[in-house]
């Protein structure tokens, strides 16, 4: 009969740091020091800040020098589906929100326009967000909505809440499908400090274009999203043939 070997101190270790994460520690929190891990699992210091880099990597917690390591904020999962913001983060438990709101309207340009399907002399109105989950900004948000299909400014109460909720009550555009491309990038200073965020931070760029029933683009949004907040997940099959 064969005796099951008890798992790796290493193992342990970074096991007990995992609950700590999921159950005890709060977001910012600092995790024990790597002097008191390596007496209570009996283990080098190296074993230690190997397991931590492990844990950074995977995005579970963060370091500051000289001050110790630290809990990071958790990652909200974005399945790919075509789907608001709002509805995004409501579908998680989280309040969706905005700030810095702003919207003017502005000729489309070549590359607006080329997305849009429109001259690029024509106007569109561009709407200027900070999207927030639970007050925490998440994601700099420009979208770009045809003006002959969207004559009037949104009003106060639209902007801050789901565009496309408005767009579907107001004018009775209902995205049928979208476009999106994903990019990774970094936060340019300006960027950065609207989101609350370093820096030169990772971000994902995602670029989307919607498109109606009738096949009318009607929205192109460029939305940027904080790389250590935001993840994508992607469920993949493989062709039987």
């Amino acid at each position: 009969m064969k005796t099951e070997r008890p798992p790796a101190k290493s193992e342990q270790l970074r096991q007990h740091l995992v609950d700590l994460l999921l159950g005890g520690l709060t977001p910012h929190e600092r995790l024990p020091t790597e002097r008191s891990l390596a007496e209570e699992f009996s283990v080098s210091r190296l074993t230690v800040r190997r397991v931590l880099d492990q844990l950074e990597r995977e995005g579970r917690v963060y370091r500051v020098q000289g001050s110790g390591t630290f809990a990071s904020e958790p990652r909200i999962h974005k399945s790919v589906e075509l789907t608001s913001f709002s509805e995004d983060m409501r579908s998680r438990g989280l309040r969706p929100g905005s700030l810095e709101v702003g919207s003017e309207r502005i000729p489309a340009g070549a590359d607006i326009g080329y997305a849009l399907q429109i001259s690029p002399s024509s106007q569109v109105l561009h709407i200027r967000r900070v999207r927030t989950a639970d007050d925490e900004p998440m994601c700099l948000e420009h979208c770009y909505l045809p003006g002959e299909l969207v004559p009037d400014d949104l009003g106060p109460e639209e902007l801050h809440g789901s565009l496309y909720e408005a767009l579907s009550a107001r004018y009775g555009l209902t995205l049928h499908r979208a476009e999106q491309t994903i990019k990774a990038t970094v936060l340019d200073p300006d960027d950065a400090q609207a989101l609350g965020a370093p820096p030169f931070s990772p971000a994902f760029l995602v670029q989307r274009t919607g498109f109606d029933a009738r096949g009318r683009a009607v929205e192109r949004a460029d939305s940027l999203y904080r790389g250590d907040r935001y993840s994508y997940q992607l469920t993949i099959y493989r062709d039987p043939q």
